[in-house]
Parts: C-alpha cells; structure tokens; sequence
C-alpha cells in the first residue's frame, strides 16, 4: 500500500513522530481493553458457546466491522510482500490466540489463564527484539524476566503448586507465543499501513478461514447462550478481536515496542480483578502481593528500557 486516507496518518512512517511515552499511554489503553478477554472467553465457554465458535466467529463478526472500515475509508490494496506479513499477523492474533485461549478456558479458571498469558510481555520483547532489530538494556533483560517469574509463580499460586499444570497450559503457552509473534509483526507493519489498518487487513485477508470454522462448528453444535454469554462475546468480537488494536499497534508502532511490550504485565492482575468481580473467582492476600510484585516489575522494566535507545 503506497497511500493511506487524509483521515489517518500518512504511509510512510505515519507513527514516527510521537514520543516514546505516547507508545506506553496507547499500550496501556489496549491492555486495558485486552484484559477483559480472558474473563469473557471464560464467561462465553463456560456450559455455553464451543470453544470454535468463540475462536472463529468473533473473528468473522470483526471482519466484517473491518470490512466496512476499510471500505469506508477507502483504502487501497496491501501489497503481495504486504499480504505476506499480514498472514503472519493473522496467524498469531486473529486465529492463533484466540482458538488456543478458548479452547484452555473450557477447562481452566480465568484467573489461571490470565497469569499464565501474562509470559505475553517477555514472549513479545524477545520477538520485538528478533524480528525488529530493537536494542535493549541488560536491566530491561533482569526485569522482564523478573515479571515472567512473578507471573509463573503467580500461576502457582492461583493452582496450589507448580504440579498442577495440565493440557490447557500448554493451549495458553501456544497462544502466548502465537500472540507473541503476531504482536512483534503487527507493530512493525503497523508503521508501514498504520495501526488500525493492520488488524483489519490481517481480519480481512483471514476471513474465508474463520468463516470455514465457523461454519463447521455451526455444524458440529449449534451455539446456544444465556445473555450474559452472548454479551460476552460481543464484547471478544468488537473489542478484544478488532477495536483494541486500534491502540495496541499503535503503541508497539510507536515503540520501541519491547518497552510497550511490558505494559503487558500489568494485563493479569486487571484480568484477575475482573475474575473476581464478574465471575466471583477467589483472589488471595498472595495473589494480590504477586500482582503487586509483577506491576513493580513492568515499571522497572519500562523505566530500564527509557534510559536506552532504539534500534541497532
């Protein structure tokens, strides 16, 4: 794509201009709208929606709403090379993520799963500075794995010992490196497209996929809700799948996207308050010292990574 529309930024380079601490406010701004998914993917799954349907059809609706934008707006054709990179994007947040995470919810509590995603800011740094060339300071390093630390022994709090890992940990490990590598990508063509422009190509260009698994899983088990549940997933479809990442890309565009990358940590400790309020999931004096531990840590990180600079 070589124009975008006057309405938003320019293509070349359009989120360049901004200082680094506005990548931290728009990072934590789509936290914040990310940290409802794991308590609604809970909520939705529960004794309701299938666990495909949940992971494809908030997919498609998205799609659509992308669909609309994209038309609206009148934007031009990503390129082939562009299409490329958007597979990637697609691959690790439109499909990836939230298959993996529907699927684990079926089974595990919200609480749990929200501290095991919260590896999602050391997974996502290390691909920021992989596939983006970011250099980082060895602080940031001993700070960040820190914060991953505290959220593995977070888990082990919510579960009464690290023994008691199961098959949908390893559902929320994959997601968190599918999400990990769709997050690193997505920031860097987020530079290039623009950041809502992203996540709505990579919707877009993935759509006969996630219509196809809808499809079968309207096939296999009709979708039956209560309300609650259907609200739930009006709020995976519009938010956590398309609207949130207005703000997150373009935050981790504005980058360096290692330093947004660790607002990330501050992502299960609101996904367990939630858990606690919506689902009355049981959140101990522990679990709130370890919340408190993992913020600390994200700061630290986020104030390491200020006082070093951008690329190498």
């Amino acid at each position: 794509m070589t124009q975008q529309s006057s309405a938003i930024e320019p293509s070349v380079h359009p989120l360049s201009q901004p200082p680094a601490r506005a990548g931290l406010g728009w990072g934590l701004v789509g936290i914040m709208a990310f940290s409802f998914t794991v308590p609604f993917t809970r909520v939705a799954t529960h004794d309701g929606l299938s666990p495909l349907f949940i992971g494809s059809g908030r997919a498609v609706v998205a799609a659509v709403l992308a669909a609309v934008a994209l038309a609206v707006t009148r934007q031009t054709w990503p390129t082939r090379r562009h299409c490329v990179r958007l597979a990637v994007v697609a691959g690790g947040v439109v499909a990836g993520f939230p298959l993996l995470t529907s699927y684990a919810l079926r089974s595990a509590p919200a609480s749990h799963g929200a501290v095991v995603i919260g590896l999602l800011p050391a997974a996502t740094a290390v691909m920021a500075v992989l596939r983006g060339n970011e250099r980082v300071s060895r602080a940031f390093w001993v700070f960040a794995a820190l914060g991953a630390a505290a959220v593995v022994a977070f888990a082990a709090l919510q579960n009464g010992g690290l023994g008691g890992w199961h098959w949908s940990d390893a559902l929320l490990i994959g997601a968190v490196l599918a999400a990990a590598i769709g997050y690193a990508e997505g920031g860097l063509l987020a530079r290039e497209l623009g950041a809502w422009q992203t996540v709505s190509w990579a919707l877009v260009l993935s759509a006969p996929l996630m219509i196809g698994l809808t499809v079968v899983s309207v096939v296999e088990e009709a979708p039956t809700g209560t309300p609650m549940q259907w609200l739930a997933f009006a709020y995976l479809c519009v938010v956590s799948m398309y609207l949130g990442f207005f703000a997150w890309y373009r935050g981790l565009a504005i980058g360096p996207m290692a330093q947004v990358s660790q607002v990330q940590l501050v992502q299960p400790v609101l996904s367990i308050l939630w858990a606690a309020l919506l689902l009355r999931e049981q959140v101990t004096w522990p679990t709130i010292l370890g919340g408190v531990v993992v913020i600390a840590c994200a700061r630290f990180a986020v104030r390491a990574r200020l006082g070093g600079s951008g690329t190498r």
